[in-house]
């Protein structure tokens, strides 16, 4: 089994989500590549304490993410940073010839954006991907079998959003996430988006206009010293789109990218209204798929109960539960799968690439132009 060394730059969450899933790599008892995890890097000696304490494999341990890029045994970097860092991370990541796994939303705007897109260019021989996570579960991965095999038929309308309240209440301190220099001016489509679009995209629909209503709820927040300071990015987004597929035909593809959406916690669902079948799927209910299949006569849902039927095979039973960590393990076999074979397992087993995320970035553009301007907006370069 091939080893490729990462360096994390980035230690918070995200970045010790994959510690624990290079841990688990015995659960993926049919990869013949695994990650090791050789050097951490984060501004803060708390995030990197707790990798030197619990990644035995990690070597390096720095503030500075140069020092990462410079490490001969470093082959990848995984980059979990505040938006605005992107640009600068990613095509120096990609300047040193290390594959790169990066977060949404691959850039902190358009010109970020199309700045990553001309180093990957100018460097073919780097792998990269942008982060999604939420495609891996099982529910998921039967609606891609129907879409591979066109069980809809003909679209009538596709549904998908990623929902928070986490920021419900309105004295939670402050945090990058809430501030537009480090955020961005998307809000919480920068923030949530690419998991939105990653199906929908994959699938090869493609956004030709947007009419988008977006949401600044809270303009302040407690600043954790005693203050408040300006919350001036946007909550919630709502975008309709006249999306269209490879048959020609036009449908509306509705994106919701919310913080503020009482009663949910971290909730990522679609839904696939289509002439001969139609599906829907949500995190809220994960091990749950409801399937209607219409040739003729009453028009049933079906409720499966899916089990633990992973794309990249795992040595948990295909009867027990998926949870977040597990999706979080395919992810990274996906990342690594297709860095090593050309391609991933199957079309909708694949991380969200580089021409995706920019195309995410050009719908976001346009929603910010449909707010302003109460109109709505062709998608630049959409087809």
């Amino acid at each position: 089994m091939r080893t490729v060394r990462f360096g994390v730059i980035g230690c918070g969450m995200m970045g010790r989500e994959f510690a624990s899933a290079a841990a688990r790599w015995c659960h993926l008892p049919e990869m013949d590549i695994r990650p090791e995890i050789v050097a951490a890097c984060s501004r803060t000696s708390s995030s990197t304490d707790w990798f030197a304490a619990n990644v035995p494999s990690v070597t390096q341990v720095t503030q500075d993410y140069l020092d990462v890029l410079a490490n001969p045994e470093v082959e990848a970097v995984y980059v979990a940073v505040p938006h605005n860092l992107h640009a600068e991370i990613y095509c120096a990541a990609i300047a040193a010839g290390k594959h790169l796994l990066g977060e949404k939303p691959f850039g902190i705007d358009l010109p970020a954006s199309q700045t990553i897109g001309a180093c990957l260019a100018q460097h073919p021989e780097v792998f990269a991907r942008c982060a999604s996570e939420f495609p891996f579960f099982p529910g998921v991965q039967r609606i891609g079998h129907m879409l591979e095999a066109e069980a809809f038929g003909r679209i009538i309308e596709v549904n998908a959003g990623f929902l928070h309240a986490s920021d419900l209440d309105p004295q939670k301190p402050i945090n990058w996430k809430r501030m537009r220099q480090f955020n961005g001016e998307y809000g919480s489509m920068g923030d949530l988006g690419m998991h939105v679009c990653h199906v929908p995209f994959r699938a090869g629909w493609r956004p030709r206009d947007v009419r988008a209503i977006l949401s600044d709820l809270v303009t302040e927040r407690p600043d954790g010293k005693g203050g408040m300071a300006a919350c001036d990015t946007w909550e919630n987004a709502t975008l309709l789109c006249t999306a269209y597929g490879d048959d020609g035909n036009t449908f509306p593809l509705t994106i919701k990218t919310e913080r503020i959406a009482p009663g949910n916690k971290n909730t990522w669902y679609l839904e696939i209204l289509g002439m001969r079948a139609s599906a829907r799927w949500s995190s809220r209910q994960a091990n749950t798929l409801e399937v209607l299949e219409y040739r003729g006569g009453e028009q049933v849902w079906q409720v499966i109960d899916m089990g633990h039927e992973m794309a990249y095979p795992s040595i948990t039973g295909r009867i027990l539960e998926t949870g977040f960590s597990d999706v979080i393990l395919q992810m990274w076999a996906a990342f690594l799968y297709e860095m090593e074979h050309g391609t991933p397992i199957s079309r909708f087993a694949g991380c969200a690439t580089p021409d995706e995320a920019a195309l995410s970035h050009r719908l976001f553009t346009a929603a910010l132009e449909s707010h302003r301007t109460n109109s709505v907006v062709p998608i630049e370069d959409a087809g």
